[in-house]
């Protein structure tokens, strides 16, 4: 069944279970922020969903956007002098885009059905815990070799195996495309070969390049489109 919410396209992939701060300035992002406060937005919840390279939202409309998004949690905000806001999200639930709406308010609308993953799958307790202590190694080595010494930490022991995959490719580099791809993919056991031969492929470049990536959070802090 399809639901509403605000849509805020940026030129990055939010994952389920991934933090992701936000500095607020443009006004139709300030009223959204306000509104979710003001509990005029339901559950504090809104739509990010990644801009096609070259594309924009406001120029190209739908088709300036991938059909796949993930809903953000405002978990904090701090509200600025001069009327921005510094916010912390959190991702939650992936999504279909179906329409957007431009008119209604001052920011996007979005028409969006919700993603759960493909039903029945059963890859067995034995290969899932295989799966996850593979990608989990592939992160660590990815880690090693791009971060500073106390740069990065283990991702929770508890984090289970179907959110492990986003988790561990929430603080790493990886393209846009590749982290599109997770996003979308509804197989969790499917998404933990994925991330551990994208995590693989990454240290292996590092490697040869012997450069050192800037970390994630000024991209994600300092150059959100809004």
């Amino acid at each position: 069944m399809a639901e509403t919410v605000p849509v805020f396209p940026l030129g990055t992939v939010l994952m389920p279970g991934a933090l992701l701060p936000l500095h607020i300035f443009e006004p139709r992002y300030r009223q959204l922020t306000i509104d979710m406060v003001t509990g005029a937005v339901p559950d504090k919840e809104f739509g990010v969903v990644a801009v096609r390279e070259g594309w924009t939202a406001d120029g190209d409309g739908i088709a300036g956007l991938h059909p796949v998004g993930c809903t953000a949690e405002l978990r904090d905000v701090r509200r600025l002098p001069d009327g921005r806001f510094d916010i912390v999200t959190r991702g939650s639930r992936r999504f279909r885009l179906l329409d957007l709406d431009a008119d209604s308010k001052p920011y996007l609308m979005g028409s969006v059905e919700y993603l759960p993953d493909e039903p029945g799958e059963d890859a067995g307790a034995d290969l899932t815990a295989m799966l996850s202590a593979s990608a989990r190694a592939a992160h660590r080595r990815y880690c090693d070799t791009a971060w500073k010494n106390g740069d990065w930490s283990e991702p929770a022991a508890d984090i289970a195996a179907d959110l492990l995959p986003h988790v561990l490719a929430a603080d790493c580099l990886l393209p846009l495309s590749d982290r599109q791809g997770l996003l979308e993919e509804l197989s969790p056991t499917e998404r933990l070969r994925m991330v551990r031969l994208l995590l693989a492929r990454e240290t292996g470049l590092l490697t040869q390049l012997r450069a050192v990536p800037a970390p994630i959070t000024t991209f994600s802090v300092e150059s959100s489109p809004n």
